[in-house]
């Protein structure tokens, strides 16, 4: 078992951080090109959001396919085929001749970028000691979230040189080169044991965790939430790029450097939980970004995104705490528990045009505020129900 801070650990860990970052500029590459792309492919804002739709949605199917083939398979091959093909399939969209063929090639890199998520958190589980497991996971997740800002960024900024093709490009030759990288870094398993892939206790599992209705609850707040959260940051772009901002796609990458509140959500959300009660915490992230969102129907540009920092910052807070949730509360197979949790977050995201489409054809985007407050009341409502469960488990 490799020990924390030993040259093993480090190795390891940095081949999963940067497999972690390259798995998150992949997905979220195209968010600041939606305005672009819209344009040159002559589709609706619904049209265009189905880019990231598609992919979150093949990914969200992903993770239970790969997490069960990699215990009988394996996990280093998964992560490194996997990889490699998404990097394949970003050089691919720089050409795509049709918006159907764009879409096409973002449902295959859905489904391939959930190779990794779906199965490093159990490679370190069977490699890692206990304490190194617990330092490689929090700067696995940091991974994730600064895979994402810079997907927004580098892609805006290569946009603006040489089109949505150059975005793609950047990524795609990024990824290419790094999964040489990773591949390199990552060591074989040690301690893997081959399972047999049993079809009937998985689903079994599956079902078990979906008619436990603590699970459940926090199931559809993980997911609603952010199916809110995601989706705001899709038509921010719409606004932004119009009368009177006018924001190129490199300005409506730095958009997303508000996410950066959302990393100190997260990491805040440890603390308060061991204050306070996380399904009260859960409760005060929700309001927080309903705030948020009030924030953002300010004119002022600089207001749009105080609040969209004061977003993240709620969101991460809620998610992190909804997540932990479900890891303490299933009973048994806890991994395919947070596994469904990662379906029911990414389903979410898919849906959400869906949801916000009509109220941004309604208002624009204080249409969108409302469709937001709307679902977000749910949420508020399932995470206090949470609260009670938790007065009456600990009485």
């Amino acid at each position: 078992m490799i020990q924390a801070r030993t040259r093993a650990w480090w190795r390891a860990t940095a081949a999963l951080c940067l497999g972690s970052f390259l798995v998150f500029i992949n997905l979220y590459v195209p968010q600041p090109l939606l305005p672009g792309l819209k344009d040159t492919y002559g589709v609706s804002t619904l049209g265009v959001s189905f880019l990231m739709s598609a992919s979150t949605l093949s990914l969200a199917f992903s993770l239970l396919v790969f997490g069960p083939l990699s215990d009988a398979i394996g996990r280093e091959a998964i992560m490194r085929i996997t990889l490699l093909i998404a990097g394949g399939l970003s050089l691919a969209l720089a050409f795509a001749p049709t918006f159907e063929s764009l879409l096409l090639l973002r449902l295959l890199q859905g489904f391939v970028l959930g190779g990794l998520p779906a199965v490093a958190i159990a490679w370190m589980g069977d490699e890692f000691e206990k304490p190194a497991l617990l330092s490689a996971v929090g700067l696995y997740i940091g991974a994730n979230s600064l895979g994402g800002i810079s997907g927004r960024i580098v892609g805006g900024g290569a946009a603006d040189l040489g089109g949505p093709s150059a975005a793609f490009i950047a990524v795609g030759m990024m990824t290419v080169v790094g999964c040489a990288v990773f591949w390199r870094l990552l060591p074989n398993s040690r301690a893997f044991t081959p399972k047999r892939f049993k079809l009937r206790q998985a689903l079994g599992d599956l079902l078990g965790h979906l008619r436990a209705p603590v699970l459940l609850a926090a199931y559809c707040l993980g997911g609603i939430n952010f199916l809110i959260f995601i989706n705001q940051y899709s038509y921010i772009t719409f606004r932004l790029a119009g009368e009177p901002y006018q924001l190129a796609a490199s300005s409506l990458g730095l958009i997303f450097l508000t996410y950066l509140g959302g990393t100190f959500g997260s990491t805040l959300s440890g603390r308060l939980a061991g204050r306070f009660s996380p399904a009260s915490c859960m409760s005060v992230g929700i309001v927080i970004l309903m705030l948020g969102t009030a924030v953002t129907l300010a004119n002022s540009l600089w207001m749009i995104v105080v609040g969209l920092t004061i977003n993240a910052f709620g969101f991460f807070l809620a998610h992190s705490l909804a997540s932990s949730w479900v890891g303490r509360y299933a009973q048994g197979a806890r991994g395919s528990a947070s596994a469904l949790y990662l379906v029911f977050y990414y389903l979410g995201a898919s849906v959400g045009g869906f949801w916000l489409e009509p109220f941004w054809r309604w208002a624009q985007w204080q249409g969108v505020a409302v469709g937001s407050w709307l679902l977000l009341g749910i949420t508020l409502a399932i995470s206090v129900g949470l609260w009670r469960f938790e007065r009456r488990d600990h009485c």
